[in-house]
């Protein structure tokens, strides 16, 4: 069942996580399956909150993942295709079951509405989920050696994160969540009704400005360390040539923070993507 389950994860990411599917085009091969394979499974996850009215039902679908990894419910678990292509992929590259358990410990956060509370933990969350991609995605590029990438991780994961919820701030409020760093809003004098009835008050827009500033230092720190990786590691990072594009297009317009994030069309992305790797062979 294996190489169809890669198929059906591939059409799972490019439907669920389009952006991350794009970016899986400059990879080739086995490595390419088994990062899609990785990122299946994290819009899989991702996506729980959305599916579910409450709590509860999330909570058990992250324990059913949990179990996965564990082993639990073995010939149940192969039936579903993303979880039998991530089990292979996890053999077979020898991933840390222990780094997406803790992966799927973060999770838990999107279930509830409690505001994400400050920088510190924001970029835990980060660094649980979005940097524990980029350093998955290198060590499968690896052929599953350990592999030390200094900051490169750490720092595109926290950039990748606060982009991603920067140009999603108006639908995450919508759905009464703040995903970013609420004393950062606090600070700004901001309440949380400014924030959840779309007031693009001066205080939202100055706060998201500096969180903004945030994502532009992360991004440069982790350009610095991407160029210092070995050649063959360098293409799990090829979204940094996305989200640089996206944030770019994010600030040109920072007065209507809770409308729709403007963004490129899939061909550009993938020239950016191409040109990018291209370069940093």
């Amino acid at each position: 069942m294996a190489a169809e389950s890669f198929v059906h994860a591939a059409d799972a990411l490019r439907t669920s996580d389009r952006d991350r599917y794009l970016s899986t085009l400059v990879l080739t091969g086995a490595h390419r399956d088994a990062v899609v394979a990785l990122y299946a499974f994290n819009a899989d996850v991702a996506a729980i909150r959305a599916r579910v009215s409450d709590p509860t039902p999330g909570e058990i679908r992250l324990q059913w993942w949990n179990d996965a990894l564990e082993g639990q419910g073995h010939g149940a678990v192969r039936q579903n295709p993303i979880a039998d292509a991530l089990l292979d992929t996890i053999a077979t590259y020898s991933i840390p079951k222990g780094t997406l358990q803790r992966l799927l410990g973060a999770r838990r956060f999107d279930l509830y509405d409690d505001p994400m509370p400050d920088l510190e933990s924001f970029e835990g969350y980060a660094g649980e989920t979005a940097s524990t991609l980029y350093q998955l995605a290198a060590m499968i590029l690896n052929d599953g050696e350990l592999v030390e990438i200094g900051d490169a991780a750490g720092h595109l994961g926290v950039a990748h994160a606060m982009i991603g919820h920067l140009r999603a701030f108006g639908h995450t409020a919508s759905q009464g969540r703040i995903m970013l760093p609420w004393s950062v809003f606090a600070a700004n004098g901001v309440r949380e009704r400014d924030i959840f009835s779309g007031q693009a008050s001066e205080g939202v827009v100055e706060a998201l400005g500096q969180i903004s500033d945030l994502a532009s230092e992360h991004l440069a720190k982790a350009e610095t360390a991407i160029i210092a990786l070995p050649g063959k590691l360098r293409p799990a990072f090829a979204p940094i040539a996305m989200l640089k594009a996206q944030h770019a297009l994010w600030q040109t317009d920072q007065s209507t923070p809770f409308a729709a994030a403007p963004d490129d069309a899939d061909w550009r992305k993938i020239t950016r993507l191409a040109w990018w790797t291209f370069r940093n062979r």
